[in-house]
């Protein structure tokens, strides 16, 4: 019998791609009653053709006959739960390109203001960082194309193109005169998903915003920076930020986990069946050496972020500080469905971390809450609401929780969750919780 192939991603809050999966079909169903539930399920196929004749010939306005099939397709998917659905050939590149972390573009941060492009800032060692775009620049047109009245996303793909192929930005920037136009040649761009700089001269700080094949090498790239910086021997610890974390990839979550595990099982999935079940296991090898980890984690940590905080806090490897995680406990399946027809993204299993716990529309506990002090003008803003919350959600196993502290302050100095981490760090704050006791941890 031929195998049938398809690609299994881990779904962020915007889905990722994870690993290449071979399933068996299933046998067919033989007897009275797979014949009679055979026979109902060509019924509704027949009546689904009737409704799309009627609406084709009857309907006030000539319909496209794509996106009537399309809207149905996303119908029946909706139906099923939150992060199944049907990528169109867009949304499939743009999955893809985002999973990479690299694409030909021009290195800069951008959002929409008063409906112009403004610069966040340019990504240093890029092309428009060397052609000297600064932050706070107002992009009005792109190759002499207006950007009032595109969408940011629009722009963006403007911007986006092959590598070694010229764009002309046309900037108004405070002080100057009159526009400035900047020629550019697209180059390769990758995402850094890892950002990392030294608390003190004794704490390295490492920032992960997101699971893409970037995310790991980044990772490792800046535990070995920081050793240099400060000397291995000199560092007490390592503060891990992947609060607002969607997640990503569960190849690089795995990863991710691995660098600091000697050991153990970092997370299982499992599907319907049985058989489904894979489990993913460290390998020796911890690159910080044994050193206390404190991990920061909030409501809108989600995904590939809650899969790290589960498998670090069930092996005692590190204190979660912060508070309870989103809870995305779902795999996603992406099958690609031909040339032109872009994919399906259907959710196939649930997964679970080494001590067997399913956190679907749970979340994760932090092993100490620290609640942030929210500006009254944002506390309306500042809480996410969790797996739980969405219609048509997986269910738990047991009870659910929905909604969690999700505001991150702008200033290091407000950041109550990284000050609580950098005092257990240092010693002048003390909690039964750190340093977590390896004795507790679940069996290897």
């Amino acid at each position: 019998m031929m195998r049938k192939t398809s690609l299994v991603f881990l779904g962020a809050m915007a889905g990722a791609v994870v690993t290449l999966l071979a399933t068996q079909p299933h046998a067919l169903l033989i007897g009275s009653a797979a014949r009679a539930a055979a026979s109902d399920t060509y019924r509704e196929l027949n009546l689904f053709g009737d409704v799309f004749e009627r609406v084709r010939a009857d309907y006030v306005e000539k319909p496209d006959d794509s996106k009537l099939v399309e809207s149905a397709i996303n119908g029946m998917l909706a139906g099923l739960d939150p992060h199944s659905s049907y990528m169109d050939p867009k949304s499939f590149r743009d999955m893809q390109v985002q999973t990479r972390g690299e694409f030909g573009g021009l290195g800069i941060e951008v959002t929409m203001e008063d409906g112009l492009v403004k610069v966040v800032a340019p990504i240093d060692d890029t092309p428009a960082a060397k052609a000297g775009v600064m932050a706070n620049d107002i992009i009005t047109h792109l190759d002499d194309e207006a950007v009032q009245g595109l969408t940011l996303n629009q722009a963006v793909d403007k911007m986006r193109g092959p590598v070694n192929t010229k764009i002309k930005l046309t900037i108004m920037r405070k002080g100057a005169d009159k526009p400035v136009d900047v020629t550019i040649v697209r180059d390769v761009i990758r995402v850094k998903s890892v950002r990392s700089h030294s608390e003190g001269d004794d704490v390295g700080y490492i920032r992960i915003t997101q699971f893409n094949e970037q995310t790991t090498d980044g990772l490792k790239q800046a535990i070995n920076d920081l050793n240099s910086q400060l000397g291995a021997d000199k560092i007490k610890g390592y503060v891990v930020d992947m609060r607002n974390n969607p997640g990503g990839l569960l190849d690089q979550a795995i990863s991710v986990s691995d660098t600091f595990l000697d050991k153990g099982e970092i997370v299982s999935t499992r599907g319907r069946n049985a058989e489904e079940t894979q489990r993913f296991n460290a390998r020796p090898g911890d690159m910080t050496k044994g050193k206390p980890v404190i991990l920061l984690i909030n409501g809108g940590s989600a995904s590939a972020s809650e899969i790290v905080a589960g498998a670090l806090q069930d092996h005692k490897r590190a204190t979660l500080v912060g508070t309870r995680s989103f809870g995305k406990g779902s795999v996603q399946t992406i099958i690609p469905l031909g040339a032109g027809n872009g994919a399906l993204r259907l959710t196939t299993a649930r997964y679970y971390t080494p001590s067997g716990r399913s956190i679907q529309a749970k979340g994760i506990t932090p092993d100490i809450e620290v609640l942030q002090d929210v500006p009254d003008d944002l506390k309306a803003r500042t809480d996410t609401k969790g797996e739980a919350s969405l219609r048509g959600h997986l269910k738990a196993e047991g009870s659910e929780e929905s909604g969690s502290q999700s505001y991150v302050p702008p200033d290091e100095k407000d950041d109550a969750a990284l000050k609580m981490a950098l005092d257990l760090l240092r010693g002048t704050t003390t909690n039964a919780a750190f340093p977590p006791n390896p004795k507790t941890a679940v069996p290897n």
